[in-house]
C-alpha cells in the first residue's frame, strides 16, 4: 500500500509530489506550454524555460494566480501531464489516496476546485483528504500542533502570504495577503530600469533575486543581460545587493502590517504566546537574507526560520500520509 499514497503541495510557484515510501518525486513549476491553445507541448520546468522565448502559436500559463486555480482546463491538463509522466516512471498511480494541501482562507468554491482538479484526472484516486495548508506547514516546521500555546506562522510564498494561528491542535486564525516573491521580482525589474535604463524581463528578475538581493549587509553580485531603453540594443550590466537593497525593503511594510493586521484579530492569551514566543516564516520567500530581521524591526517579535522553508508543507503532508502525524 505504501506506493498508492501521494501528497500533492500545488503552489502558485511550484508542484511538489511526496509518495509514500519512496519520499519526494516531483517538484517542478507549476507551468503549462501549448501549442495553438489545442496541444500541451511542455510542462513544468520545461514549460517555464519556454516562457518569454515562446512564438505567438505558443502560450505559456500560470494556471495558478494568488494562491486559487484561475484556469481550470490549463490546471487539468498539466496535473494529467503530470501524473502521466510519473506513472510512467513510478507506476501504477490510479486508485491511490491523495493527501492535498489547500489554503484556509479562499472560498469553499476555489476549494472544491482543487479537489475537481485532483478528482477529474485520469488517476480516478481512491479518495482525497483535504489539509489546511497552515496545518500541514506547522507539522511540517516541527511546530508541536497540539500544544496549547499559541504559534503564529508566516508563510511567504510566490504570489500570496498566508499568515495563520495555531494552538491546541486548532488553526484558530488564518488570512491570504496578496504579497510574495513575485512582488519583489517587480522591484527588481522597475530598479534596473530606473538605475540602469535596460528592461529586464521576470525570469531575469527572478534569477537577479535569487543570486544579489539581500536586506542585510550580505554583498553578493551578479551579471544581467537586457535591452538598453534608450538604444533597444542587448545590453550587460553587473549590479550588487546594495542596488536594490532600499527599495525592496520598502516593498516589505506590507508584509510586516499584513503580520500586525492578524495580531490584532488573535485572541489576547493567544497573542500572549506569540509575544513570548515569536513566529515562524517559512516559504521560499523567506529564505532571503535578512527579512528575519526587518520582519522582527517592524513588529517587535521574535522570528524563528527553518532549515528548508520551501518544503515545510509537503513535508508535514508526507507526515500525515506516512501515518507520522494523526489529525
Amino acid at each position: 500500500m505504501a506506493s498508492r499514497a501521494f501528497a500533492i503541495d500545488i503552489g502558485t510557484d511550484s508542484i511538489k509530489i511526496y509518495r509514500k515510501g519512496a519520499g519526494l518525486i516531483y517538484f517542478q513549476k507549476t507551468v503549462l506550454a501549448m501549442k495553438n491553445k489545442k496541444r500541451v507541448i511542455a510542462v513544468g520546468n520545461d514549460a517555464y524555460e519556454i516562457f518569454g522565448k515562446a512564438p505567438d502559436k505558443i502560450e505559456v500559463t500560470f494556471p495558478l494566480k494568488n494562491g486559487v486555480i484561475a484556469s481550470i482546463d490549463s490546471m487539468q491538463s498539466l496535473i494529467n501531464c503530470v501524473f502521466l509522466d510519473l506513472s510512467k516512471e513510478y507506476g501504477k498511480i490510479k486508485n491511490a489516496k491523495i493527501y492535498i494541501a489547500i489554503s484556509a482562507d479562499i472560498t469553499d468554491i476555489e476549494k472544491k476546485a482543487f479537489y475537481d482538479i485532483i478528482d477529474g484526472s485520469f488517476i480516478r484516486p481512491k479518495s482525497i483528504i483535504m489539509i489546511d495548508k497552515p496545518v500541514a506547514d506547522a507539522i511540517g516546521c516541527g511546530v508541536d500542533f497540539y500544544d496549547t500555546r499559541g504559534t503564529m506562522i508566516v508563510n511567504i510564498g510566490a504570489e500570496t502570504t498566508e499568515i495563520s494561528v495555531v494552538s491546541a491542535g486548532t488553526l484558530v486564525l488564518s488570512r491570504l495577503f496578496k504579497f510574495g516573491g513575485h512582488d519583489i521580482d517587480e522591484a527588481v525589474i522597475n530598479t534596473i530600469r530606473r538605475k540602469f535604463n535596460i528592461l529586464i524581463g521576470l525570469k531575469t528578475a527572478e534569477s537577479a533575486k535569487r543570486k544579489t538581493v539581500a536586506l542585510d549587509n550580505t554583498e553578493k553580485e551578479c551579471k544581467i543581460y537586457g535591452r538598453d531603453v534608450v538604444s533597444g540594443l542587448p545590453k550587460e550590466c553587473k549590479i550588487d545587493s546594495s542596488v536594490f537593497r532600499d527599495y525592496v525593503i520598502e516593498q516589505m511594510n506590507p508584509l510586516v502590517e499584513a503580520i500586525k493586521s492578524v495580531l490584532e484579530r488573535t485572541p489576547p492569551e493567544i497573542s500572549a504566546d506569540i509575544y513570548k514566543n515569536g513566529l515562524v516564516i517559512t516559504g521560499g520567500t523567506s529564505k532571503i537574507p535578512g527579512i528575519a530581521d526587518l520582519i522582527e524591526d517592524g513588529t517587535g517579535l521574535k522570528v524563528k526560520t527553518i532549515v528548508e522553508p520551501t518544503d515545510s508543507v509537503i513535508n508535514g503532508l508526507a507526515a500525515v500520509a506516512e501515518g507520522r502525524f494523526i489529525l
